[in-house]
């Protein structure tokens, strides 16, 4: 990484003026040549500011996963794993409540939280009790109340099907699974079914034969949900799928019925888990980028505690498609 001793040399200046300038420092008198010439070349050798975080403590980390799927459990770990690295390398002093250990286990001396995992609306009223900063990770529960930093799913969905049409896919199909109310905690609609169906109804190609929605998100009901599919005689060209923990299962009960990938079926799905470039085939994906969910909702945490405001924010990441051989 470069310095800013070697900056300095590089623009023929001394090593306090491009500390000053780097710094925004308004007093200092150099030419606007000069200036836009120390920028320039500290971006061009890959100068980082030094940045210095004020430490701060009492930060609850409330990981409320359920025993889930193997597969879909590595991906609600991984976020927390980040979650502790970002937290550390920001100085955020980070405690651990799982949801076995209830909210009862959150510490008096509590000034914020981020969380990770399904909350329902009884649970969401008496965090707010505890404490009103915080920030959820790959879910918005109550818009109203906290901040929030998800994937956005919507967006990665109608690409997926934006994707097929300009392929010239008309039978496109759609595997996923529910969401659930935070009041009635019943199955309700997930964001990427709402998605596809809003897609494939602007291309006119929308068809209820081709939409099957498992009882939830893992290898086995991607698996069964599929080999239903099969059975039905539904297969689509094309087929969006929810997730990669259900792709997995899908792709599996494909090529357990011959069904040739891509050529007869094209299956694109959502998550890039490390699991989906070993799968048959390789499945094509959209990447979600951990580091800057993560990155984010540490952020906007620090933001909350040391600036306060009372407007909540969300905020969705976008990601980028990773083509293999399954479409």
């Amino acid at each position: 990484m470069a310095t800013i001793k070697q900056i300095a040399e590089a623009v023929g200046v001394s090593s306090a003026a491009v500390s000053r300038v780097l710094n925004y420092d308004e007093g200092i008198s150099v030419s606007a040549e000069t200036r836009k010439a120390i920028f320039e070349i500290a971006e061009r050798l890959g100068y980082k500011k030094k940045v210095i975080y004020p430490k701060i403590d009492h930060v609850v980390l409330l990981y409320w996963v359920d025993s889930i799927d193997e597969l879909e459990a590595v991906y609600y770990e991984s976020i927390r794993d980040e979650v502790k690295r970002q937290a550390k390398r920001t100085k955020v002093q980070l405690s651990v409540v799982t949801k076995a250990e209830g909210l009862e286990a959150i510490p008096d001396e509590t000034q914020a939280f981020l969380a990770i995992g399904w909350f329902n609306r009884r649970e969401l009223q008496r965090l707010y009790k505890i404490c009103q900063k915080g920030v959820f990770i790959d879910t918005s529960p109550d818009e109203k109340l906290f901040d929030a930093v998800r994937p956005n799913l919507d967006s990665f969905v109608t690409q997926m099907v934006d994707y097929f049409v300009e392929k010239g896919y008309r039978s496109i199909g759609f595997i996923g699974g529910y969401d659930r109310s935070i009041d009635s905690e019943k199955p309700v609609m997930d964001v990427r079914e709402w998605s596809f169906r809003q897609s494939t109804d602007y291309y006119g190609v929308l068809n209820e034969e081709h939409i099957f929605i498992a009882d939830e998100y893992s290898v086995a009901a991607g698996y069964n949900t599929a080999k239903e599919m099969i059975r039905l005689d539904k297969i689509p060209s094309a087929l969006c799928v929810a997730s990669d923990t259900l792709a997995v299962g899908v792709l599996q009960a494909l090529n357990e019925a011959g069904v040739q990938i891509p050529e007869q079926t094209a299956v694109f799905s959502i998550n890039d888990i490390s699991v989906s470039r070993y799968v048959s085939r390789p499945l094509t994906t959209f990447h979600i980028d951990i580091a800057m969910l993560c990155e984010t909702a540490v952020d906007l945490l620090r933001t909350r505690v040391l600036e306060g405001g009372k407007i909540t924010r969300t905020v969705f990441i976008n990601g980028l498609p990773v083509f293999r051989k399954s479409c």
